[in-house]
């Protein structure tokens, strides 16, 4: 087996440099809901000393020190450039595992007429960079986790040009493992990573040579298959079909908390419309649902309040309307008055096909207009942008609504900001 995994560098802050190639060779970070902490940073904004995960607060001093220049997410322009990335992967390889929104395992296996992987992994580099704006490093390995670690190096090493190649020398991979500390492992985590060094185990290559009954023992079957994984035997195939997701999540922190039962009542509205979207696109329906709503656990002089709640939806379904009423309703049961409360969400669960469901002796008329209504609402935010059509009104400056002061324009998904060029 061989596998490549294609990486795109620091992608939202490459997403943005797109558009702002004023920002290339700047310290940039993007900040996640709210502004609240720094979720990608450039290469300059690491040399810095800008931790991922780190509160904007700390490091806001930056910007008039050093020139760090901090955007707020901007989540539909990021989905949108990786769906571009993904397609030119699509159409030059054989088959995508598309693995999350800047990461994909391409694989090479089957490509008998490519005699020099890496130079053809070069070429799709400088082609997506090309068609997209996006850099990307590529590992190439006999499996994914070696490949994982290929693509590391790949990022870091300048001799390497983007693109590792462990398959071409029989003693790379041992060089590679060397250099790669265990916690950098795919799969390892915080957790492992500590037990690992507690026993002596600091590298890779270490990892790779360890007792097969202390793995078991300390990580179970999973650490097992890593540790196969790194020694070069393929565990993990190629997954191009993704499997069903078991549940469907939206919440979001507010902007600012809020005591007012109808701008709750709001967020709750848009974020189970937009469950249920997420619902439909899957070809999924829900049985359950859950709701919940707490305050901000950070201020403690506030009064505290985290509750949630369940109910059951009979029939299963994805239609809008029926889990928004499921939804507000279950808010409004779990209602208090006295609180400031800064987060709510709502969770579909139990979710299965529609083909899949158990056959009812006496099922629930459908409705063919509402199954319309639903088709055309889907149809209409897809073309349009998301929000385009949704039931019932929110303020568009409602204290729950995200934070995002400093977002850049929606350059490829909103019609009113696509960017204008003239010659």
């Amino acid at each position: 087996m061989k596998f490549a995994l294609v990486d795109c560098n620091n992608f939202y802050v490459s997403c943005e440099r797109v558009f702002r190639p004023d920002l290339n060779g700047l310290p940039v970070v993007v900040l996640s809901n709210n502004d609240g902490c720094a979720v990608a940073r450039s290469n300059e904004a690491k040399a810095l000393g800008v931790a991922m995960g780190q509160p904007f607060f700390e490091i806001k001093h930056l910007v008039e020190s050093h020139g760090l220049v901090a955007l707020s997410s901007n989540y539909a322009l990021y989905g949108d450039i990786s769906n571009r990335v993904m397609s030119v992967l699509a159409d030059e390889a054989p088959q995508v595992e598309v693995y999350s929104i800047d990461e994909s395992f391409l694989d090479l296996d089957n490509m008998v007429s490519v005699q020099d992987l890496a130079g053809w992994c070069r070429q799709l580099r400088r082609r997506v960079r090309l068609w997209t704006g996006i850099p990307v490093s590529i590992g190439i390995a006999n499996t994914k986790t070696l490949a994982k670690v290929a693509n590391r190096l790949a990022k870091k090493s300048a001799k390497a040009d983007g693109v590792l190649d462990l398959t071409s020398r029989s003693d790379w991979v041992e060089m590679a493992l060397r250099r790669t500390e265990v916690g950098d492992v795919w799969g390892i985590g915080n957790r492992w990573s500590k037990v690992c060094v507690g026993a002596g185990i600091v590298t890779a290559f270490d990892l790779s040579r360890a007792n097969p009954g202390w793995i078991r023992k300390a990580m179970g079957n999973v650490g097992l298959r890593t540790v196969m994984e790194l020694q070069g035997t393929a565990v993990y195939s190629l997954e191009t079909e993704p499997a069903d997701r078991k549940t469907v999540c939206v919440s979001r922190s507010f902007g600012s908390a809020t005591a007012s039962m109808e701008e709750v009542r709001g967020a709750m509205l848009e974020y189970a419309s937009r469950a249920a979207a997420k619902l439909r696109h899957d070809g999924m329906v829900a049985a359950g649902l859950q709701v919940f709503v707490s305050t901000d656990r950070f201020r403690s002089e506030d009064p505290q309040r985290a509750v949630s709640g369940s109910v059951k939806l009979s029939p299963a379904t994805a239609d809008t309307t029926s889990i928004v009423r499921a939804a507000v309703q279950l808010l409004e049961r779990l209602w208090a008055d006295g609180y400031r409360y800064r987060k709510t969400g709502v969770l579909l669960i139990d979710l299965v096909r529609p083909e899949d469901l158990p056959r009812d002796l006496f099922p629930a008329a459908s409705s063919p207009r509402q199954a319309r209504l639903m088709t055309a609402l889907d149809a209409a935010n897809d073309r349009f942008g998301r929000g385009a059509l949704h039931l019932g009104l929110s303020a568009p400056a409602a204290a729950w609504r995200m934070r995002r002061e400093a977002k850049t324009p929606s350059w490829t998904t909103n019609w009113r900001e696509i960017p204008t060029v003239t010659a």
